[in-house]
């Protein structure tokens, strides 16, 4: 088992590693969820998030995709779209991922290519779910 922290990383770049191991078949797990960042201005991606979850399937609308507020469910749902999930392999790789929101006792490796460090303008993956309607920790 693999296992990530995600404290100061990039969102998109740590996703991309991630569904890379998962799709070679190994487990893994991503701990501090809340701590990943997102380039860019958080006004432009809670306009983003919110019309996504807005879109509703209008024949039947209990089968609309769901956008989680909360940031562990949040990223792993984001790391669901970099997987393919209309395959067998993909749907598999998505059930060996556990992403936390804290940090649990252990070791973790870290990825140096996905972090934030000398970005300017960056917020965390918890400013995002408390404007979407999130409880703050």
């Amino acid at each position: 088992m693999v296992v990530i922290d995600a404290k100061g990383a990039v969102i998109g770049r740590l996703g991309a590693r991630v569904s890379k191991l998962l799709l070679s078949g190994q487990e893994v797990e991503i701990i501090n969820a809340d701590k990943a960042v997102m380039l860019g201005t958080l006004s432009v991606a809670r306009e983003k998030y919110l019309s996504r979850r807005h879109q509703k399937n209008k024949r039947t609308p209990e089968d609309s995709p769901v956008w989680p507020r909360t940031p562990h469910l949040l990223l792993r749902r984001m790391i669901r779209g970099m997987l393919p999930w209309s395959s067998r392999r993909g749907r598999d790789a998505y059930h060996r991922l556990k992403v936390v929101s804290g940090e649990p006792q252990g070791k973790s490796q870290k990825i140096t290519e996905a972090s934030s460090e000398a970005k300017h303008g960056f917020f965390t993956l918890s400013e995002l779910c408390v404007e979407l309607g999130g409880k703050s920790n």
